[in-house]
């Protein structure tokens, strides 16, 4: 297996056209736009598996998530009523091999089934971190490559989640199947005093950060945010990238920033990183 194609995809349901509320959709646009490229990337890059990390899967209190399970299943709802719906086979296999890898690294890892132990009923409910960014993939670009899901911890230090991308890496490296990595994340979520979380001028700091940090292909540097400018700015992302930053440890990449918008109260951020 080899890292052939990794990527930062925003999560906002919006984004899938049947879900857009029609008074914003148009401010989606643009990054629809960029979600669609990656899409195109994806299916070129001909992955046989996916390993995609959202931080709205299985939230383990200081323990990273990884799901085992055989398939994932979900669907989202728009205001409107409309409604979409997803189902992935997992890569079990190398979801199980990352598992004991990690474990041996004493890295803080658990992983997760759902249902039965085995079969059509091992089905993880899909959360909508992974169900939007794989909409794109898998329904509209109809790539076949089996899943991996993680879900980074928030509790624990940033350098064990940067840490599992390296494991990552590495086990791409020892195998012959061809694998794609997705960073599922939206950015800062406090750019708008109407909003659910309100406005704080980090915010604005933070995306301007991580857009510069892609654009001088220096996306580890992230590791250095404080812990109170991190509140503050109320990023969905960080931890998700920092697993992309552990990958890139490993395997040399070169960082595009394809999109940066803000369509309502936070950040979206589309970026593709392809072997150097």
């Amino acid at each position: 297996m080899t890292l052939d194609y990794a990527c930062i995809m925003p999560h906002g349901s919006d984004i899938i056209p049947q879900l857009a509320v029609r008074k914003t959709e148009r401010l989606f646009e643009k990054t629809r736009e960029s979600v669609r490229k990656i899409a195109r990337d994806i299916r070129n890059a001909r992955p046989q598996t996916i390993v995609l990390a959202s931080p709205h899967n299985l939230r383990l209190q200081d323990n990273i998530a990884i799901v085992t399970a055989e398939n994932s299943t979900g669907y989202l709802k728009s205001p409107r009523g409309r409604k979409v719906s997803l189902s992935l086979r997992c890569d079990r296999e190398f979801a199980q091999d990352l598992l004991e890898e990690s474990t041996r690294k004493h890295l803080p890892v658990v992983g997760a089934n759902y249902g039965t132990a085995e079969g059509l009923a091992s089905d993880m409910p899909m959360d909508w971190g992974t169900l939007v960014p794989m909409w794109f993939v898998a329904k509209e670009e109809r790539v076949k490559a089996r899943t991996v899901i993680v879900t980074p911890s928030r509790e624990i230090p940033l350098r064990q989640n940067i840490a599992l991308g390296t494991t990552i890496a590495e086990m791409a490296e020892k195998r012959k199947k061809r694998l794609v990595f997705i960073a599922s994340a939206d950015q800062a979520h406090a750019h708008k005093k109407s909003g659910p979380y309100g406005y704080h001028r980090s915010a604005a700091k933070y995306d301007e950060y991580v857009s510069r940090a892609i654009q001088k292909n220096r996306i580890e540097s992230i590791s250095r945010f404080g812990k109170r400018f991190i509140e503050d700015a109320k990023p969905d992302s960080l931890w998700q990238m920092a697993i992309l930053a552990g990958l890139t440890k490993v395997v040399k990449m070169r960082a595009n920033l394809l999109s940066y918008e803000v369509p309502t109260y936070y950040g979206m951020i589309c970026a593709s990183f392809v072997p150097a």
